[in-house]
């Protein structure tokens, strides 16, 4: 039982580093690796309930593995949209996107 925990705690860890730096920084780059952090940290907790919950199976390991993908594809769409912001604003400071308050 003393793996399940350090891997919760490992996530729990990498969760709050993602939240932290989602809500602290202001470059936008940093926003969506922070986010793709937080997204790291739960696949962890599916991947070890996966192999050490009460009954182990592969469905937690595989379900991980859509979230990695969708993961992939929105840090693919967040790089697009960043690019084309930036070319418009010339700036990735995420307090000067305010283009739909107008």
């Amino acid at each position: 039982m003393s793996m399940l925990a350090s891997y919760l705690t490992l996530a729990a860890v990498l969760f709050c580093i993602g939240l932290y730096g989602v809500l602290t920084k202001r470059n936008a780059i940093i926003v969506l690796l922070s986010i793709e952090l937080m997204l790291n940290a739960a696949n962890l907790n599916l991947v070890a309930f996966s192999k050490y919950g009460v009954v182990p199976s592969l469905t937690g390991q595989v379900f991980s593995l859509f979230a990695m993908t969708l993961a992939a594809a929105e840090a693919a769409v967040g790089v697009a949209v960043l690019i084309a912001l930036y070319r418009r604003r010339a700036t990735v400071n995420v307090d000067e996107f305010d283009e739909l308050r107008r």
